[in-house]
């Protein structure tokens, strides 16, 4: 052909072949959801249920009873750091009773029923 001298020019010859071969064996996902329970003893366990909520496959139910009979403001800082959290990744928060919050990725919607408040900036 006239173009086989121009392409061993430029490098590639008429029978090399022009694709990319991709292993997709290795980008496993996981594809199950984990409804996973937590305590809030202190302020700082909050930060485990955000990094689980991160990942995206988390809903979390969350235990404040332990905190918040040690201290309110602490309460109201975790749970206001879970909803900046839940907000960013487009999911939903509310509270449980008096003592229980569930904080679910945005595929799962949490029905607002009674006995359920939503929880709301102080």
């Amino acid at each position: 052909m006239a173009f086989d001298g121009l392409k061993k020019m430029f490098g590639k010859s008429s029978n090399e072949s022009e694709y990319v071969e991709i292993d997709l064996g290795k980008e496993a996902k996981k594809a199950k959801i984990l409804i996973k329970p937590f305590i809030l003893k202190k302020f700082e366990d909050v930060n485990e249920v955000l990094n689980y909520l991160r990942e995206g496959y988390t809903i979390a139910i969350i235990d404040i009873k332990p905190l918040k009979s040690k201290d309110i403001i602490e309460v109201k800082r975790a749970i206001s750091k879970l909803k900046k959290t839940a907000d960013a990744l487009e999911g939903n928060i509310a509270g449980f009773g008096d003592g229980i919050v569930i904080v679910t990725p945005q595929f799962a919607e949490i029905a607002k029923v009674a006995g359920t408040e939503a929880i709301k900036e102080e």
